[in-house]
């Protein structure tokens, strides 16, 4: 078994992917929030009760690799790996596990790993151009050519940045969860409905609005492909994704460290 760690802004999320004969399966998940300061020794506590729910001891763990954007995070994944999982972890973007893609953009080292990890798996499993979009911390559209080349792409805020700020920017505005309104209609009648649309609708004309743009911008045929925990929020009500692909940055690291070992 491999132990795929992603480490994002908000979240950290940890897979358990079967590296067996006709491997790549996730076969667990788990998220806590990303915080620097959590030492080895508490993920470990926290992973070895959630290992042993679905089944498994950490002795079935092989394998560590890692994609983070939270550099200060990275020394105590790293510790975890060493210190629990007895070996040295894999970091997704460094030897022998490099992007292997092109990264033809102005500042490539600075394209963050868990969109290139993401970009990689979703290049693998469709053929041809891509706009790949990732809903996190920020919302991110990725332009992958049919050559898997990294085009270039738009970071947006996500859409719970998006409702923080209007919260917190405005005193008697509520919280309000984010879902899909009940009504197609974008006339709100009270203060909460009138923040379901904005927040929603209004989310949905931005994705609607940007895929249209990069799609005129390429112009040849591009599929889009929806990734991330909020994909699904969105899939009823627009018509503009292709396919959701909710594992694409697990899946991703799971083919890199395919990659190195073959």
């Amino acid at each position: 078994m491999l132990l795929a760690i992603d480490a994002g802004n908000t979240n950290v999320v940890f897979a358990l992917v079967d590296t067996g004969v006709g491997g790549g399966a996730i076969k667990a998940r788990w998220r806590i929030a990303t915080d620097p300061r959590r030492t080895a020794d508490e993920y470990a506590v926290w992973l070895s009760q959630l290992l042993s729910l679905e089944g498994y001891d950490r002795t079935a763990v092989t394998g560590v690799i890692i994609a983070t954007v939270v550099p200060r995070a990275l020394h105590n994944l790293q510790t975890l790996a060493r210190k629990y999982f007895g070996g040295e972890p894999l970091i997704a973007g460094e030897p022998p596990v490099e992007w292997g893609m092109a990264l033809d953009v102005d500042e490539p080292k600075s394209v963050g790993a868990d969109r290139a990890v993401t970009m990689i798996a979703a290049h693998k499993l469709h053929a041809g151009d891509l706009i790949v979009i990732d809903f996190g911390t920020a919302t991110t559209f990725d332009l992958v050519d049919y050559s898997g080349a990294y085009k270039g792409g738009i970071i947006a805020p996500g859409i719970n940045l998006s409702l923080d700020a209007l919260v917190t920017a405005a005193a008697k505005l509520p919280r309000i969860a984010i879902e899909a309104p009940t009504s197609t209609s974008v006339i709100g009648r009270d203060t909460v409905s009138q923040m379901h649309i904005g927040i929603y609708w209004g989310y949905v004309a931005m994705i609607e609005g940007l895929v249209a743009r990069m799609k005129i911008e390429v112009g040849r045929p591009v599929k889009v492909i929806a990734t991330g925990g909020l994909a699904t929020l969105f899939e009823k009500q627009t018509r503009v994704f292709d396919v959701i692909e909710g594992d694409l940055t697990i899946q991703g690291l799971a083919m890199l460290w395919d990659r190195a070992h073959i």
